[in-house]
């Protein structure tokens, strides 16, 4: 695969750089009510490289019994806290679906984190896209078709760019192979943030 797949869409320096802080006082909020923690694989229970945490009236969790979203953290049992509003506008302006997302999962990747190639499919709604921003170091993303095995592309994401998946790349694999240290100053000590919005139930 040589370009995106049809209808993923890459918007690269969405955020500048003052909206950019902006979105990391959001988040550090949400994790100040929502601490980030460590997911592990459902049956085997291997640990994921990333710490994760939501905000939304719903949010995906990873444990050995599976996937699914719930409407509260898995580990202090407290309601998540809201999805900041500049992600509401962020939704409103590239999601072109007339329902709000129902959950941001917030992942958190050091200099060694990355994500396997997987599609996002707990979803009841598939028809909403996808919507996610990177904050921090860039990493290297690969995205290819709705076929394991399939060839990919890989770009480099920054921090402020925006990347969606909808219609007919709704269910493109993707992952993040590499984390990029110290190529962005945004976060104090480093790393990357990546915020993902989803609608998960059919209005």
């Amino acid at each position: 695969m040589t370009g995106l797949p049809e209808d993923a869409r890459h918007l690269p320096g969405h955020f500048d750089r003052a909206a950019q802080e902006a979105l990391v006082e959001d988040v550090r909020a949400v994790v100040a009510a929502a601490p980030l923690y460590r997911p592990v694989m459902p049956r085997w229970g291997r640990p994921f490289s990333v710490r994760m945490t939501n905000c939304g009236t719903l949010g995906w969790v990873s444990d050995k019994s599976g996937y699914r979203y719930q409407p509260q953290h898995p580990v202090t049992g407290e309601a998540w806290p809201t999805i900041p509003g500049a992600l509401l506008e962020l939704w409103d302006e590239v999601a072109g679906y007339p329902h709000p997302p129902e959950a941001c999962l917030v992942n958190f990747y050091d200099d060694a984190a990355k994500m396997g190639l997987h599609q996002d499919r707990d979803e009841a709604d598939l028809g909403a896209p996808v919507v996610s921003v990177s904050l921090g170091d860039d990493c290297r993303f690969r995205v290819g078709g709705t076929e394991r095995g399939g060839p990919t592309a890989s770009i480099r994401l920054a921090s402020g760019d925006v990347f969606v998946l909808g219609g007919a790349a709704r269910l493109a694999y993707h992952g993040v192979d590499r984390i990029y240290p110290q190529s962005s100053t945004l976060l104090k000590n480093g790393g990357r943030i990546n915020l993902t919005l989803r609608r998960v139930t059919r209005a």
